[in-house]
């Protein structure tokens, strides 16, 4: 016959209770790991740039979210980015996978593209060959030759550098002009359109040089970044470190702050309810100083001569009959011990 639970040992019941919620938490943070709950297959993909790419942004297969990513490791000159398909679709060693915007503020997703196949199996791509495309197997990696990056900004910005040197602003000045007198016929509005058009290529003629200067010096601008992106991130970790340390300090710092209040208000109020007293008292304090300031070569020439004659005394009473002594204005002590009277 079982015990009533009232009855059982308190810590055996507590402890298996700790290690139960502590069980069920393991498996709440790690349900997407286990095999009947989380399911899903590992793959892998291989880009020139991580372009943004977050842990756990989506990937997506013809438009339908399929999974998630998983890990962005570098792998020398090449972002390893590992992802799982939580569903039973599937793709071919020839798929492509590209990082794609998700929203106007910078979110991006995982795209996985496999490669269209006609009726036979072969690869549309292929022509007549029929040759098959195996499936892609758990673990697989998509290389980066069947990988495209995101828009690379120091690259466009070296290329429009470029272009820009071999623009003909004088030539494009001209032309926009002759192209203004040959429409002086059509309806106002087109032409003041087109003359809006010939002042501003005639403005961007004359300021080419400080134009070509500009880009010049924005593409240095992004080369630097581009050379010190390691040196960036790591800022951002660090300062990403302070801001957490921060929010983690925050309630202590509060603690701090309302315990000064508090003492601040005590000692407010403690001076508030003793200042009647305190006044009398410094007062006295200041004429007790005086008087001692005055008598200051009495009391050294007192304190000097004392010890001689201390000496000479406890001489004098070493042998022979007491005899009483007393010291002149020396106000009576008080006899605390036996109610206050004076001994």
């Amino acid at each position: 016959m079982s015990k009533p639970f009232r009855e059982r040992n308190p810590v055996i019941v507590g402890a298996v209770s700790l290690l139960v919620l502590a069980l069920l938490l393991v498996v709440a943070f790690r349900a997407q790991d286990l095999p009947l709950i989380g399911g899903g297959q590992d793959y892998y993909a291989e880009f020139s740039e991580a372009g943004g790419l977050k842990v756990d942004d989506e990937v997506r297969i013809a438009g339908v979210r399929v999974g998630e990513v998983r890990s962005i490791e570098l792998d020398g000159d090449k972002v390893r980015v590992g992802f799982r398909i939580s569903t039973d679709d599937t793709f071919d060693t020839d798929a492509h996978a590209s990082i794609r915007v998700k929203t106007l503020l910078g979110d991006m997703f995982l795209a996985v593209e496999p490669t269209a196949t006609d009726s036979s199996g072969g690869s549309g791509d292929s022509g007549d060959s029929g040759q098959d495309l195996s499936t892609m197997q758990p673990g697989g990696t998509i290389p980066e030759a069947n990988t495209t990056s995101p828009f690379d900004v120091v690259d466009a910005f070296t290329g429009l550098a470029s272009t820009a040197d071999r623009i003909d602003t004088d030539q494009l000045s001209r032309s926009l002009r002759t192209l203004a007198d040959l429409t002086r016929d059509t309806p106002e509005e087109f032409r003041g359109a087109l003359a809006g058009v010939s002042a501003l290529s005639s403005t961007l003629a004359s300021k080419n040089e400080q134009i070509n200067t500009l880009l010049v010096n924005l593409r240095r601008l992004s080369t630097v970044l581009d050379a010190r992106d390691e040196d960036i991130v790591a800022l951002m970790k660090d300062a990403d470190v302070l801001f957490r340390a921060l929010v983690q300090r925050r309630a202590a710092v509060h603690r701090l702050l309302v315990s000064t209040s508090r003492l601040s208000r005590e000692l407010t109020a403690l001076v508030k309810a003793s200042r009647k007293d305190l006044a009398p008292a410094l007062s006295n304090l200041e004429s007790v100083l005086d008087v001692l300031n005055k008598n200051e070569d009495n009391i050294d020439d007192s304190l000097r001569l004392m010890a001689p004659f201390y000496r000479v005394f406890a001489s004098t009473l070493g042998n022979g009959p007491w005899f009483d002594t007393y010291i002149q204005n020396f106000p009576p002590v008080a006899d605390l011990a036996n109610g206050g009277g004076v001994s």
